[in-house]
């Protein structure tokens, strides 16, 4: 492992609010379930969360625009995380919070509608794998448990069949589209999905490709 590696998943250790729970710690479950708002944030403010926040750049991103919210995002890559934590550091960003787990582990995470919102920026597209993908039914499932009522779940993405495909599961499994497009810079859509960029995303639209984005809400059982 590179060295540069090594020091950074060292100083992971040292984030306050960066959370890596090993296994058991999840069993029954994690010990801030139910409790992030009371005994993390200490305030009343709306959980947000990203799943696969990568480097934390939209967590990070809507935080700054959203001091009245709190965010949380999710990743299993603690080469990753590292960046995320060094912008909460350097910026002193205080309604942050980063887990170092798999996604598969939201239900013991989060209480049942302790979420308010959900983020999902360019995920991995999955290829051969659909059923991980995390607006599949399988994923969804796990995120109706977690989300308050009419809580909305954004995607954003430059794979145009992933796109088609969360428009489809939605179609199929009755939840409500909200908004979408096949090509957000000429959509008309302003806030937050124009302004937080990525640095792929900012390398895809040098290179001309369309970005997608589309909101929606999960259908109530």
């Amino acid at each position: 492992m590179p060295k540069k590696k090594l020091i950074h998943f060292e100083e992971n250790l040292t984030f306050p609010f960066l959370f890596q729970p090993k296994y058991i710690d999840l069993h029954p479950s994690f010990r801030l379930r139910g409790r992030w708002t009371s005994d993390f944030f200490y305030n009343p403010n709306p959980l947000v969360l990203e799943v696969g926040c990568g480097k934390g750049e939209y967590t990070t991103g809507l935080a700054r625009i959203h001091p009245e919210k709190n965010f949380i995002g999710i990743d299993i890559k603690g080469a990753r995380l590292w960046r995320g934590c060094r912008s909460v550091i350097e910026e002193q960003i205080r309604n942050v919070a980063f887990v170092r787990t798999l996604v598969d582990h939201v239900e013991r995470i989060f209480a049942p509608g302790e979420i308010s919102e959900i983020w999902i920026t360019f995920p991995d597209p999955q290829p051969k794998r659909i059923r991980r993908r995390f607006t599949a039914p399988w994923f969804l499932g796990k995120f109706s448990k977690i989300l308050v009522m009419g809580g909305m779940i954004h995607l954003k993405t430059d794979n145009q069949e992933y796109y088609q495909f969360t428009l489809d599961t939605i179609s199929e499994k009755g939840h409500k589209l909200l908004k979408s497009t096949s090509d957000l810079y000429h959509s008309g859509i302003s806030g937050e999905i124009i302004s937080i960029q990525t640095f792929y995303e900012r390398m895809w639209l040098e290179e001309g490709k369309n970005i997608y984005y589309l909101c929606f809400q999960l259908k109530q059982v």
